[in-house]
């Protein structure tokens, strides 16, 4: 699993800061979260296949987050697509992008299947075979959530030096399943414990959009492997960090430390701001594994 990062911009428009947008890639399927202004340009910058995006998550409807979905879902009826594509996200999204789609006269050339989201409660938004995504509760000043992405545990390895020469092809997936199995015609057992060792652990990776301190959330990204987490503002305005319903660099790390995230990548700085390591140790100082999230690297989970 690897996060790329589209977009760490606030909502003023900045030169070197693109609006918000992240890429989580399972295997070979990717999953967008927020899709800002220009971010089908980041795509391309960064040389990712577009065709294999099937979940878009967008958390709530400010226009850093959303203002380039319209552009992206249009350009995929352009080139043709065909595979269908879940879209994620807050009630009022879905009459956004048609009534553009209307006044356009743009016939989709895919199905675009609509989960609304509620910031109520956690709730489970999606279940894959390989992940599933968790939507929970931010505080901010129009309805917004967070994600939680979590892979699951992969299927056991096969240990093949432990298997004897010519072992039957259909019996590899039962092993795989934690199930024994006897061959049909030798009658030998094989037991899934000696053959198989654990798969690939289940890993997290959660995004807390745009928030204010909410220490509420800290019971769902327990544990995370990656979290990212606003950090609008530094400590000097944490009067108008509450005004406006966002973090500062020190909340954030108050909410990483509490939850054991592994690590902890900060972003989404008012373009007040034009240095930004003060905010990073503001940050290190209730929780030392964190990083100030960077435009088109790709970080492992």
């Amino acid at each position: 699993m690897k996060l790329t990062v589209l977009g760490v911009g606030s909502a003023s428009p900045q030169i070197d800061k693109n609006p918000s947008s992240f890429l989580l890639s399972i295997e070979n399927e990717h999953i967008l979260i927020d899709c800002g202004e220009g971010t089908q340009y980041r795509l391309m910058e960064n040389k990712i296949k577009r065709s294999r995006i099937h979940t878009i998550c967008i958390s709530h409807l400010h226009g850093d987050h959303y203002f380039g979905l319209v552009g992206l879902l249009s350009s995929y009826s352009l080139n043709k697509r065909l595979d269908p594509i879940t879209l994620i996200g807050p009630k009022g999204l879905k009459e956004i992008l048609y009534l553009s789609f209307e006044l356009a006269n743009t016939q989709l050339s895919y199905e675009l299947n609509f989960i609304e989201t509620k910031n109520d409660e956690e709730r489970l938004v999606l279940d894959k075979p390989k992940y599933k995504i968790l939507s929970f509760p931010l505080i901010h000043r129009v309805p917004c959530t967070g994600f939680l992405i979590i892979k699951k545990k992969g299927p056991k390895h096969i240990i093949a030096e432990n298997l004897p020469e010519n072992f039957p092809v259909p019996y590899y997936d039962e092993l795989k399943r934690g199930n024994n199995v006897t061959d049909g015609f030798t009658g030998k057992a094989y037991k899934a414990l000696d053959y198989t060792r654990d798969g690939d652990p289940e890993q997290r990776f959660a995004y807390c959009s745009d928030t204010g301190y909410n220490p509420d959330m800290i019971k769902t990204i327990k544990n995370a492997n990656l979290m990212y987490h606003e950090a609008t503002f530094g400590n000097e305005l944490l009067d108008r960090a509450k005004l406006t319903q966002h973090s500062t660099a020190e909340q954030a790390g108050h909410i990483a430390a509490q939850a054991n995230v592994s690590k902890m990548l900060i972003g989404h700085f008012s373009s007040r701001y034009k240095e930004f390591d003060w905010l990073l140790e503001e940050a290190k100082k209730e929780f030392k594994n964190t990083e100030i999230a960077i435009q088109n690297k790709v970080y492992d989970i």
